[in-house]
């Protein structure tokens, strides 16, 4: 009886360990959309809570493997970063309800064509999927930029004060990196947010109203923000922004599957492509947020070498049980903008690294993959900074072209199927030539 109390209580605070991993990474996107569209305090501690809640449901899915759904291994999932420009651009243009409109749609198109997706991985190379994630990275650096001043909009911006507050949270962060281990490190960025908030406090810049008024309990609203309406150019963005997230998800699945000794069959894939979809589809339902495999948790993983699904059921019931309680959520709306612009930079800035990372493995002596990392990450980037490029273009075009992270995206995609898929003539001229050297 004691060791099963005990195996219990190990699994739950491997679980915890999980969702401290990710929860700084959950909560900034509610944080960074809800800010951008002008949220009320009520509406942003709403947000924050039910993308918790959603997050947990989205776990359970994945880790629920049946014939059908979930790819059994030990993932977590969250909001996806990708979304969160997107989103923006869409809310600031068609209205919030229109997001969520494009998220069901996105979600429901990903779980009937998961079959599709697990057999056209080869697609998404290392080239693609390194160009995608480092492209996401750098084009969401600006936001945290802006943050560590403390919100473009703000009367103070750049303000000393601002500056102290962000800088000192981004030191805070690479200071516990570099003296300190095991689980201390790996919440470095939750800390630094908790202490910047502290010290924010201390200043009299935060306001704890919100707390205050928030309730202890409350259940999850279907159309919180409306019934959802479906409009042509943020489905089609949406529709990318999914394909992104496949992407991105296929490279931490078999990251993963290396990790748990397992090789993931297109079986595996068509379960946790569907698994996906449906948390997406339910991201739009409750009016949280598109979902993907956190690679961030994959660390955590190798780090306890604790490869087993339990851990992340645990971990997605402690989300649920979070996402319930709008006290926990109204604490994250408190975090004020500089705070968060330290912790940002320091987390665009690991998605950058990563997707570096996934190109160290690309063969660069070949022209062709120079040539999609060069044409991709600047077409991106330069629709990040120049965004009245695309000003004159109809306005369902303009809003999937303007947006860097897509318009980087397909390049890649287009790009790589340009250079790298052979022909059915150079395929024959390659079977011919190996016959003749045998």
């Amino acid at each position: 009886m004691s060791n099963n109390k005990n195996g219990r209580l190990k699994i739950f605070s491997l679980g915890l360990q999980h969702v401290l991993a990710m929860y700084a990474g959950a909560i900034l996107v509610p944080l960074l959309v809800g800010r951008a569209l002008n949220l009320t305090t009520e509406q942003l501690a709403y947000l924050v809570a039910i993308d918790l809640l959603t997050c947990g449901l989205a776990t359970l899915l994945q880790a629920w493997k049946n014939k059908y759904l979930g790819i059994g291994l030990p993932v977590v999932l969250g909001s996806s970063f990708v979304a969160v420009t997107p989103m923006i651009s869409i809310g600031a243009t068609y209205g919030i309800t229109a997001i969520y409109g494009a998220i069901i749609v996105t979600g429901l198109f990903i779980v009937v064509c998961a079959p599709f997706f697990s057999k056209i991985t080869k697609l998404f190379p290392p080239v693609v999927m390194g160009t995608v994630v480092t492209i996401i990275g750098l084009s969401l650096i600006p936001t945290g930029i802006k943050n560590m001043g403390g919100g473009a909009a703000s009367e103070d911006f750049g303000s000393v004060e601002n500056l102290a507050l962000s800088f000192g949270v981004l030191l805070f962060i690479l200071i516990l990196n570099r003296f300190s281990k095991g689980m201390l490190q790996s919440l470095s960025v939750l800390i630094g947010i908790m202490a910047g908030t502290f010290a924010a406090a201390l200043a009299g810049k935060v306001n704890f109203s919100s707390v205050a008024d928030a309730s202890w309990f409350h259940l999850p609203q279907i159309f919180y923000f409306g019934v959802p309406t479906f409009e042509v150019g943020p489905i089609l963005t949406m529709l990318i922004v999914g394909l992104v997230i496949i992407i991105e998800s296929t490279g931490v699945f078999f990251a993963l599957g290396k990790i748990c000794d397992k090789s993931l069959t297109e079986q595996d894939l068509t379960r946790g492509y569907r698994a996906e979809g449906l948390a997406i589809t339910l991201g739009g339902i409750f009016n949280a947020f598109p979902y993907n495999t956190f690679a961030q948790n994959v660390g955590l993983v190798q780090l306890s070498k604790v490869k087993t699904a339990n851990v992340v059921i645990a971990a997605g019931g402690i989300l649920v049980f979070l996402g319930l309680i709008p006290k926990v959520a109204a604490f994250a709306t408190i975090v004020p903008t500089p705070v968060l612009g330290g912790a940002t930079v320091v987390m665009f800035g690991m998605v950058v690294s990563s997707g570096i990372r996934m190109l160290s493995t690309v063969d660069f002596t070949k022209q062709s993959n120079l040539l999609i990392m060069a044409c991709s990450i600047s077409i991106g980037l330069g629709a990040t900074a120049v965004p009245d490029l695309f000003a004159q273009l109809p306005s369902a075009l303009r809003i999937i072209v303007s947006d860097g992270i897509i318009t980087g995206s397909l390049c890649a995609i287009l790009l790589n199927l340009l250079f790298n898929m052979k022909t059915k003539n150079e395929k024959v001229a390659k079977a011919d030539k190996l016959a003749e050297a045998h």
